[in-house]
């Protein structure tokens, strides 16, 4: 429809007056984008440290972050617990010295936690628990990420009702402004017995960033290999999203089973996809070969985002 001249003032002038009104009375414009989050805990080159590490590990936290930090970590992903266990947060005073020291050292600590999504009350208490977590000094995690990948929950409309209504409840909890990462499964080469169908899009709902375990090494061998398969899982869980852009944090396979070859392909991946952040898991079995090519200078991305395939 064209409107007429003497419409189009009028229309003008409504505009005009809808637009001042907003500027007095604070509200916001039409096609405002909401407040963005500060995604920085979850960016570059992160390491992982999970429960099962070696006592030693967790008895010696200072030590842990003093070589993560010279060995170029940006963020440590350090596991608060998991549904097996008995207690809401394992060794807390560990967890307290492992965010001091890591903070001192000037990295991030991004809490994970592993729910069943069979006893809804203690995956809940236990997420927020990691999210409220505070060390003795008064530091608490830079962010938190839910570890999706527990199937004993069927069938699996349940269980993705499960996941969604936890999502849900959490992101509600934190409130609009906190970081939430979503750790999943690689949607490439998945067992159809699995978890197919991961509701990305619906997550996206809840979550800021995706960590995909893209485990090339379960899948494949050499650089090409793994380029491929780690191009394909960005690609896909960025489309199955609904957003291109979405952030993700590429987990890219687990570190003592991959060689020279397929860790460069993974930095190649890395230079393709340009992802918000990269790792490999875990940290202990991450060998000084492996920290020098995950340090290397990332070229810019041959292909743009929205083309890794």
């Amino acid at each position: 429809m064209v409107l007429g001249a003497g419409s189009g003032r009028r229309v003008c002038g409504c505009l005009l007056v809808v637009v001042v009104l907003s500027v007095l009375l604070g509200a916001p414009s039409a096609g405002a984008a909401p407040p963005s989050r500060d995604l920085a805990a979850y960016t570059g080159l992160g390491t992982w440290l999970d429960i099962y590490a070696s006592k030693s590990a967790w008895r010696h936290p200072e030590r842990q972050v003093a070589a993560m930090a010279r060995d170029g970590a940006r963020t440590l992903y350090l596991q608060t617990g998991n549904y097996k266990q008995s207690v809401d947060v394992v060794r807390r005073r560990a967890q307290g010295r492992f965010i001091d020291a890591a903070h001192a050292a000037g990295m991030r600590v991004v809490a994970w936690y592993l729910p069943s999504f069979s006893r809804a009350g203690q995956d809940e208490r236990r997420a927020l628990a990691a999210i409220d977590f505070q060390s003795p000094s008064g530091e608490s995690f830079d962010g938190f990420a839910l570890d999706i990948e527990a199937t004993l929950v069927r069938p699996l409309r349940l269980r993705n009702q499960r996941l969604l209504q936890l999502s849900s409840r959490l992101r509600a909890a934190v409130g609009p402004s906190y970081a939430l990462g979503a750790i999943t499964p690689s949607p490439i080469g998945m067992s159809p017995s699995y978890w197919p169908g991961i509701p990305y899009r619906a997550l996206a709902r809840s979550f800021d960033v995706f960590l995909p375990m893209a485990y090339s090494t379960y899948r494949v061998h050499g650089s090409r290999a793994t380029l491929a398969y780690l191009s394909a899982t960005v690609g896909a869980v960025r489309a199955a999203s609904g957003n291109p852009d979405v952030p993700i944090h590429l987990i890219g396979g687990l570190s003592g089973g991959m060689g020279a070859g397929e860790t460069a392909g993974f930095m190649r991946a890395v230079a393709r996809c340009a992802p918000l952040g990269f790792s490999l898991y875990a940290f202990p079995r991450t060998s000084r070969a492996a920290w020098t090519a995950l340090t290397a200078p990332v070229p810019a991305p041959v292909a743009g985002r929205r083309s890794c395939t």
